[in-house]
């Protein structure tokens, strides 16, 4: 009686020892308690920064369409011919930023719009063309057309998330990987950027507080990697025994058994 009375004292030590208190996993939690002069701040995307690789879509425009024909790359394929026409690789109608910045661009030539925001990039190309080529200044319209994050670990459908309007946040993100797995750490997701000079910037945030919302860290930038780690609980399950311990551990278990056997005849 003794016997088995151990063995389940022993069994319910192990059970309780396995067990966890379950952490919170709701996101920003209370975020309804931050002030409505902090979200205002917080609800402003950093515009995106051109970087090499980028490819950009570039449309010019004015109230006479005639004149901004010359500076719009489409207008160049479409006179090109049917073969290029009908070619499927969109490519063609993008701008590729080189390793040094530039992009080549229709009458401008070689030009450097490498490490401008969005919107200084445009006003930058607007001035090269007015008032030189044209006695009106142009609207000049940029978006990133290869803008896309990636999502790996602990989430539902890890890879690839595109933004074809150049901004994405983290619950963005995470919500079209299909959300994070219930193993998935919600208080320490990383993120790690790179530059464009190449260096890289590895940032944390807690998903559970409401401040993340208004974190610098909350809206990502192209290229960005969102990692989401495994829960202790997680780990623990992918624990698994060497070879040489599994042996000793059944070798231990039959001595058990025989020295158990022997005390209860020898009662």
């Amino acid at each position: 009686m003794k016997i088995k009375t151990l063995i389940m004292l022993a069994a319910s030590a192990v059970m309780l020892a396995s067990c966890s208190a379950p952490k919170d996993i709701a996101y920003l939690q209370n975020v309804d308690t931050l002030p409505d002069e902090v979200l205002k701040q917080a609800a402003a995307y950093s515009e995106p920064v051109v970087q090499p690789g980028d490819m950009l879509q570039i449309n010019v425009s004015s109230s006479n369409p005639e004149v901004t024909k010359p500076f719009n790359k489409t207008e160049y394929i479409a006179t090109a011919g049917t073969s290029q026409m009908n070619n499927n690789d969109n490519s063609l109608y993008y701008y590729l930023v080189d390793a040094n910045g530039y992009i080549d661009f229709p009458l401008l030539g070689h030009i450097k719009v490498g490490g401008m925001k969005q919107t200084a990039a445009q006003d930058y190309i607007a001035g090269l063309i007015y008032p030189r080529y044209l006695t009106e200044r142009p609207n000049v319209e940029m978006r990133f057309m290869n803008f896309h994050v990636y999502t790996m670990g602990e989430v539902n459908s890890p890879g690839e998330v595109k933004a074809t309007n150049g901004r994405i946040n983290v619950l963005e993100a995470i919500a079209k990987s299909g959300d994070l797995t219930i193993t998935g750490r919600r208080d320490n997701v990383m993120i790690i950027h790179t530059n464009a000079d190449g260096s890289r910037q590895v940032s944390r945030v807690n998903l559970t507080d409401k401040n993340t919302l208004v974190s610098p860290n909350f809206n990502l930038k192209q290229n960005d990697i969102v990692y989401v780690e495994p829960n202790a609980s997680k780990q623990r399950s992918s624990f698994s025994v060497p070879p040489q311990w599994a042996f000793g551990t059944s070798i231990l278990g039959v001595a058990i058994s025989i020295a158990t056997l022997v005390v209860t005849l020898t009662k």
